[in-house]
């Protein structure tokens, strides 16, 4: 593997902001140092004082395969991701067969192995009927458990209430949940199919979705992992009432953690008259007020990390109407750029920033040797120039779907370079499609 030298890079990391080069061989970070730049390397960056982080790692993405690869797929999907300074994404369980049982996990990893150009870790999907499958599980098998306790398509969703104790009461592994009450969902559906037929408006998705549903949700899941001591993560986060369930402080010593997706504290319930259907993911986007407070809490460290759920539908779904169009957005080429925008309006620091999608992630999950630049560690970063805003553009989106609900909005930064495992995997607007990434480790979070 060929050595890299990256100088004159302001880097950003645990909470330090500092001028440095820093050396790669072998996949690894090798020095970080004030002068360098006598070293002999392969291949020398010069960053011009742009931003070096470490690479986001997105806890939380859905690329289709296998299934339902005609919208998505993990080669297509992890060229957007390095493309959009992510360097290690961890997928979720609902594709076609989900993933409920260690050949089904086994088969996404050998995939991954041979197309990603990111580094990659896979839930275990959980239902009514898999409990022994989960109580298997080996540390390093999964990320997590996926626990679908709202609505979710086949056999996803887990709503036996002995099987939900056992799962918590038994997972070896971390346990995501997904917090909607499905119940009060069908009588909200109901309701509106009344009053408007087949034309229920897009604004009405929060409503729909809401708050109530949330809430109830999240409760349960809370209540169980308090009563059982079990390491619980909560899933995109989108309501303030919510906030209340959760401590402020850091991960370290936590063992309920929740997280926020980056499209939830950039989009509001203002934003369905132009975007529709394109912005309807579910939990749904509410109120300006709740993402105004989501964003804070993620100051405070109330909210642990930031994610994207990314979920590509085609524009061709999204055409239909309010019960026809599926939920979920592309994002993981424009999330770390729209995270930027907060930066530049004074919301959120760089430090901060970094913290929620690189360092918490990895401190949450137990990933080993990422998120972080430490000498030793992977060589996972991402350079960015914080001075140069764009506006995207379709033709600029790498997703299959084709399309990005960040069309025509100015995001804060540009992603200039990624490096994945100390390859370039992302160079000024061109992936690396020899690049691999490697699977995540993890260690015990029980």
């Amino acid at each position: 593997m060929p050595s890299l030298l990256i100088t004159n890079a302001v880097v950003v990391n645990e909470g330090r902001r500092f001028e440095a080069d820093v050396l790669v061989q072998d996949g690894r970070i090798a020095a970080i140092g004030g002068d360098l730049q006598s070293r002999p390397v392969d291949r020398a960056i010069d960053a011009a004082g742009r931003l070096l982080l470490p690479g986001m790692i997105d806890d939380q993405v859905h690329f289709r395969e296998p299934g339902v690869t005609y919208k998505a797929d993990i080669e297509s999907e992890s060229r957007a991701a390095v493309a959009g300074g992510i360097t290690s994404f961890m997928e979720m369980p609902n594709t076609k067969p989900p993933t409920l049982d260690a050949e089904r996990l086994a088969a996404k990893y050998a995939r991954a192995a041979e197309v990603s150009r990111a580094n990659y870790g896979f839930y275990l999907g959980a239902s009514n009927d898999n409990i022994e499958a989960i109580r298997t599980l080996r540390v390093g098998d999964a990320c997590g458990v996926k626990v679908f306790m709202g609505a979710s398509t086949g056999n996803m969703l887990v709503d036996d209430p002995k099987v939900l104790d056992a799962i918590f009461q038994d997972s070896p592994v971390l346990i995501a949940t997904h917090c909607e009450d499905t119940p009060m969902i069908l009588a909200n559906e109901a309701d509106y199919r009344a009053r408007y037929g087949d034309d229920v408006p897009m604004a009405a998705h929060p409503l729909i979705r809401s708050e109530a549903a949330c809430l109830k949700s999240s409760t349960l899941a809370v209540d169980l992992a308090r009563q059982h001591d079990a390491r619980l993560h909560v899933l995109h986060l989108t309501t303030a009432r919510e906030l209340a369930l959760f401590s402020a402080g850091p991960v370290a010593g936590k063992r309920i953690t929740v997280e926020v997706c980056a499209h939830h504290l950039y989009f509001d319930e203002g934003d369905y008259a132009d975007k529709g259907a394109l912005i309807k993911c579910n939990p749904a986007i509410k109120r300006a007020e709740d993402r105004a407070a989501l964003l804070s809490a993620v100051t405070e460290d109330r909210i642990d990390v930031i994610a994207t759920d990314h979920a590509p539908h085609t524009l061709e779904e999204k055409a239909g109407k309010y019960f026809q169009s599926p939920a979920g957005l592309p994002l993981v080429q424009d999330a770390l750029p729209s995270l930027f925008t907060h930066v530049r309006a004074g919301k959120l620091t760089l430090e901060q920033l970094v913290h929620k999608t690189s360092h918490a992630v990895a401190d949450c999950y137990h990933v080993k040797e990422r998120g972080y630049i430490r000498e030793g560690y992977w060589a996972d970063l991402v350079l960015v120039d914080a001075d140069a805003p764009f506006t995207r553009t379709r033709d600029q989106v790498l997703y299959k779907c084709g399309w990005s609900p960040f069309e025509g909005r100015e995001l804060g930064a540009t992603i200039v370079a990624t490096l994945v495992n100390g390859e370039l995997a992302y160079d000024n607007g061109q992936v690396n499609d020899v690049v691999r990434g490697r699977r995540l480790e993890f260690g015990p979070t029980r």
